[in-house]
């Protein structure tokens, strides 16, 4: 495995384990260059899901794109790598578990809305934002508001 950080060739292996029922081996790597640790995914590549568009269009599901998107909702948040792992993980069991192999972008997004209301709620509303379209400061106020009126009655 080329280490992403300096190429070089030569890493070992810290620790491993099955992720999604042990469908992919998740694996922590130590570069024997420069000492860097990164981490490496093993799975099955046979399996395509799709992703079905609003407009109809069907795309290949995206791990990178999705996890790319929560990295960015949660820019200079306090969310770990860690947990935005484990919720591209939970979307890709949703996607293991569907017959057809595809999923909407609304249930796709709204899953993940979800699951980021209760990791940070600034992330939640960066997200929500671009995923839903907010148009103008009034759709992202009324977001705000449904989020306190949330918070005051738990």
């Amino acid at each position: 495995m080329r280490c992403p950080f300096c190429g070089a060739n030569d890493d070992r292996v810290v620790d491993s384990r099955d992720v999604r029922g042990g469908e992919t081996v998740r694996r922590r790597r130590e570069c024997l260059n420069c000492g860097r640790r990164f981490t490496s995914y093993e799975q099955i590549e046979n399996i395509a899901y799709r992703v079905v568009k609003s407009d109809g269009r069907r795309q290949e599901f995206d791990r990178q794109k999705l996890l790319g998107g929560l990295l960015k909702a949660c820019e200079k948040r306090p969310v770990g790598l860690p947990a935005l792992e484990e919720i591209v993980d939970q979307a890709e069991a949703l996607l293991h578990r569907k017959e057809d192999r595809e999923i909407s972008t609304s249930e796709l997004g709204n899953f993940v809305i979800d699951r980021l209301k209760t990791l940070d709620q600034v992330a939640y509303v960066r997200f929500a934002s671009v995923y839903r379209k907010f148009e103008d400061v009034d759709e992202f106020m009324e977001e705000l508001r449904v989020l306190l009126e949330a918070s005051r009655k738990d």
